[in-house]
């Protein structure tokens, strides 16, 4: 691996030398041209001398969306310099995801293994997404939990034989649309009465006990719908008019 030149923005002192110890001791081909503790200190260095990576801490000052933007204005006035995110904000998953879409080449929490010569070298090397132990547990439970959410509304759409109509129904009525609004929906060929029709027709399905004889309204067909995952409060979004 070629020699390459860090600037780490970091405001607390404790964990700058913490960090300036790591690059010592176990990336020896890291040359730490400079550091700044807040975001006008790092663009007078950025400007001064270009590194090939920047590490960046997110919470200057006590506000974490600084992070944020040094990382976005960056990867645009300085595409190809890597930037590489160490933080404490281990609890914040959007913020996780405002880097992402700021252009940030990885995430490395200051938790667990903490910043490895291997992260670094892989960011350097042009990998793209890297995380530590710690972050990759977060996304493991969220794709988990996708994937799960995804086969129980298949399931439920078998089970109750819901078809591509009725899911669309029932979305767009959770979204408050009425069911005027519903028949205007592009590829949707029905009128209200037949809407009516079908909404009674899921009432059966959904309801196949009567709901005790409880009368059943839009609003509580829609609360049965997502209790049963037929469709899903997670991604309930409207067709194309």
């Amino acid at each position: 691996m070629q020699n390459f030149k860090v600037i780490i923005v970091e405001d607390v002192p404790l964990e700058l030398k913490g960090t300036l110890r790591i690059i010592e001791s176990d990336i020896p081909e890291a040359e730490v041209i400079g550091t700044a503790s807040n975001e006008p200190d790092y663009w007078k260095l950025i400007k001064h001398q270009q590194p090939d990576l920047v590490l960046l801490d997110l919470g200057l000052g006590g506000f974490t969306t600084i992070g944020v933007e040094i990382c976005r204005h960056t990867k645009e006035l300085y595409p190809q310099v890597r930037v590489l995110i160490f933080t404490g904000e281990i609890y914040n998953e959007k913020l996780w995801v405002d880097t992402l879409d700021a252009g940030a080449d990885g995430i490395i929490l200051k938790t667990g293994e903490l910043l490895t010569r291997h992260d670094v070298i892989s960011v350097m090397d042009g990998k793209q997404l890297v995380f530590n132990e710690p972050i990759l547990r977060k996304i493991v439970e969220h794709f988990k939990h996708g994937v799960s959410s995804q086969i129980a509304k298949q399931e439920a759409l078998v089970n109750y034989e819901i078809d591509e109509y009725d899911e669309r129904f029932l979305r767009h009525l959770a979204l408050g649309y009425t069911k005027e609004q519903i028949t205007q929906l592009r590829g949707m060929p029905f009128g209200v009465k037949s809407l009516e029709k079908r909404q009674n027709e899921l009432v059966q399905k959904l309801f196949p006990d009567g709901n005790r004889g409880v009368g059943i309204n839009a609003t509580r067909l829609v609360v049965r719908a997502l209790e049963l995952r037929v469709i899903d409060i997670d991604n309930l979004e409207p067709d194309e008019e």
